[in-house]
């Protein structure tokens, strides 16, 4: 047999195995079952309050928390926070309240601001300001609008059951149903009395 002869013999027979190959996935040949991505983000328990049914992105940090995990049916303070505000030195009152309630089961949660034109351009200065300057160690989330039509969601539901903020540092007191019980303006920080009441002291 010449080379001629078997190189078309040998080049007929790849055609045969390729045409077998293409016709073995056309009649149903199973390929490996893709494995779609876990998302956790939207995934709550029922046992969640719906306030709480968001997943945000923590300040200066790429983690993204799920702030049903993050309360775990505990009460909560909720605060709007800015940088470049006056009241920006309650940062150290509610840090105060952190360390002396979060043992008993309450929660904090600072949400950064621009709303009100008064938090940093750079999240890095913001996050230097709560965590450096006053030792911030409660949970901290990145900037998103806190009133208006472009609220984010929690501060939607916020409005729905109190009222907007209508400046920095207003201050919320949740249940651990998701009701807010009280809540107060960047004048006030919420008492002991308060707080020891919403947990149930």
């Amino acid at each position: 047999m010449t080379s001629t002869v078997k190189f078309k013999f040998i080049s007929r027979g790849m055609k045969q195995l390729t045409l077998l190959a293409m016709l073995a996935v056309c009649s149903g040949a199973q390929a490996a079952p893709e494995t779609a991505a876990v998302v956790d983000e939207g995934v709550y328990p029922d046992s969640c309050p719906a306030i709480f049914h968001h997943t945000m992105k923590q300040l200066h940090s790429s983690n993204m928390l799920n702030l049903c995990d993050v309360t775990n049916g505990h009460p909560v303070l909720l605060v709007n926070t800015a940088s470049h505000c006056g009241f920006t030195d309650q940062f150290g009152d509610l840090q105060k309240i952190n360390d002396k309630y979060k043992d008993k089961g309450l929660v904090v949660i600072g949400v950064s601001s621009d709303s009100f034109n008064q938090e940093a351009d750079d999240e890095a200065e913001a996050a230097d300001v709560c965590f450096k300057n006053f030792g911030v160690s409660f949970t901290m989330l990145a900037t998103v609008p806190v009133k208006g039509s472009n609220a984010h969601p929690l501060f939607k539901e916020v409005a729905e059951q109190d009222t907007a903020p209508k400046w920095n540092f207003y201050k919320y007191l949740i249940d651990p149903s998701g009701k807010i019980v009280k809540s107060h303006s960047s004048f006030k920080v919420p008492s002991d009395k308060e707080i020891e009441s919403l947990l149930q002291l």
